[in-house]
């Protein structure tokens, strides 16, 4: 337990704010983010609600799903970085399953070390799912395909692209992605909120 005046000073970084924003900004739950972190979503929202500090490991993990320092918790606006070097052995890979049983993807986030960030990017690598599960976020995706061959469906219309071909659409309609032919299909990614 901490004493008040620590508590006080905790709280004027308002991490848990910064937490909760960063998670609302995402559209993701609870339950997601637990999924990413490793934590459980009791504790997660502990820590949105300011009844937990977290410690500076389990702060990071929940950073690094969001792209950020844990500089960003700790600094005014103003002195954020919007400049980042991601060297590849620094990047983490996470898995997504989208709420099912088989791993859909695995990304690696390609600029976690800028925090003022007005994109986002990653390394995808598709898998070939039974059956490719849709989702949506705001803003808008470039998909650029590095290896192999990719069908991305968007509002229930298929495209089918191989290595060197892109797309650019609104990721605010449904979109589920497979790899497609033989193996799997590695992708640059790129999202904007």
């Amino acid at each position: 337990m901490t004493s008040q005046t620590l508590n006080r000073g905790l709280r004027a970084y308002d991490v848990s704010g910064r937490l909760r924003g960063l998670r609302l900004r995402k559209k993701m739950r609870l339950v997601e983010l637990a999924l990413h972190t490793g934590l459980s979503a009791a504790m997660l929202s502990k820590l949105e609600r300011g009844r937990l500090f977290p410690t500076l490991p389990t702060l990071l993990r929940i950073a690094l799903v969001f792209g950020v320092g844990l500089d960003y918790f700790f600094t005014a606006g103003a002195a954020r970085k919007s400049l980042g070097i991601v060297r590849q052995h620094e990047r983490n890979r996470f898995a997504e399953k989208l709420g099912g049983r088989d791993v859909a993807w695995e990304f690696e986030c390609l600029d976690f070390t800028a925090t003022e960030r007005r994109l986002n990017a990653y390394w995808v690598r598709f898998h070939k799912p039974g059956r490719p599960r849709a989702h949506q976020h705001d803003g808008g995706e470039f998909v650029h395909v590095l290896k192999g061959a990719l069908t991305i469906s968007i509002g229930g219309d298929d495209h089918a692209l191989d290595a060197g071909d892109s797309i650019y659409f609104d990721s605010s309609l449904p979109h589920a992605y497979s790899a497609s032919g033989h193996g799997h299909c590695e992708a640059l990614v790129v999202t904007t909120a």
